[in-house]
């Protein structure tokens, strides 16, 4: 016991880098951080310049509102979605502002929808959606856990039964463009989260329907709109991958989009949208992190003229290194 009480760990002898802070040393680590990041930020700006995107807010477009006064468009939008008689069918047209290279990629966005509640979130049982003799498992579920007659539904919870539904046609020059769904989702969700073998079974059954319907003949990790929408999102206003176009595009083609605007978004005034987008090495379109790299950058470089500045006007002598203690003592850092 005396023998650690003394060593030189407990008595922090070990060799260590002890760096002083010198004026020169402070400014050429902003210096150096300033031209090392704007660099960065530019690069990811220009990258981000490059995404070619196309955004179409469709949500309000594609339902009827004759009527000046809101509560009565509001009632007429929401009798309009539930009214499964409806024909739903919305054409819109897009313009490709510049030519797009394949793979391009199909996103729904949603704004103001919360899939980040803590209730949503729970509600769900991954051990039904992997293993087939777990069917009866719908802990977490609630409500839509059972049928009024105590059968399971499969797959259980909130987030499945509130499945994005509306549906995307694409053509150009009256001849079909294919919207490639497979290979959206992870490859971890379908080989681990969602089992090859779990089928639907009671899904949307209930009197109240939620989203999306499945087919109950195919497994669950094969039907990836279901995987993708699983995968909650952490923010209200948020995009997931509906497919991929495996064609280029060119500039000033005329895109027509036949929508199915089947998805209640009206009830709680959700935004919905359709995104053609192209991606770089970055990803898809976003300027906030390349704007970061370059404030950043700016602001050591300011830091480090201002420094610069006040150590040529009024510098300060250096104190001596030796009266430091480890160089009183030499031999407690060998």
């Amino acid at each position: 016991m005396e023998l650690l009480n003394h060593s030189r760990f407990t008595q922090q002898e070990l060799p260590a880098c002890k760096p002083i802070l010198t004026p020169a040393l402070v400014m050429a680590t902003f210096i150096v951080i300033g031209i090392t990041f704007i660099p960065i930020g530019l690069s990811h700006l220009s990258a981000s310049e490059n995404v070619v995107e196309l955004v179409d807010q469709y949500d309000e477009v594609c339902i009827p509102a004759d009527s000046p006064d809101p509560d009565v468009v509001y009632s007429k939008r929401i009798g309009y979605i539930q009214d499964e008689t409806t024909d739903k069918t919305c054409i819109r047209t897009l313009i490709v502002p510049k030519k797009m290279k394949q793979p391009i990629f199909v996103y729904y966005q949603l704004d103001q929808f919360y899939q980040n509640h803590r209730r949503y979130v729970k509600s769900r049982n991954d051990e039904q959606y992997r293993d087939p003799s777990a069917s009866a498992k719908t802990t977490n579920c609630e409500p839509e856990a059972q049928l009024s007659e105590g059968q399971p539904i499969v797959p259980c919870g909130l987030i499945a039964w509130s499945l994005f539904n509306d549906t995307y046609t694409l053509s150009r020059n009256d001849v079909a463009l294919p919207i490639n769904k497979k290979g959206i989702a992870w490859e971890s969700d379908r080989t681990h989260k969602f089992g090859d073998n779990v089928y639907s079974k009671n899904f949307q059954n209930r009197s109240l329907i939620g989203g999306g319907k499945l087919i109950d003949n195919i497994p669950l990790n094969q039907q990836e709109d279901l995987l993708v929408w699983m995968r909650t999102a952490a923010l209200p206003n948020f995009r997931k991958l509906y497919g991929r176009i495996e064609t280029d595009l060119e500039v000033n083609e005329i895109i027509k989009v036949v929508i199915q605007n089947n998805y209640n978004t009206y009830s709680f005034n959700g935004k919905k949208k359709l995104v053609i987008s192209t991606t770089t090495w970055i990803g898809g379109k976003n300027d906030f992190l390349g704007m970061v790299y370059i404030i950043v950058g700016g602001v050591c470089l300011l830091i480090a003229l201002v420094f610069i500045t006040v150590y040529l006007i009024k510098p300060r002598p250096l104190g001596d290194p030796s009266y430091l203690s480890w160089n009183k003592n030499p031999a407690s850092v060998q």
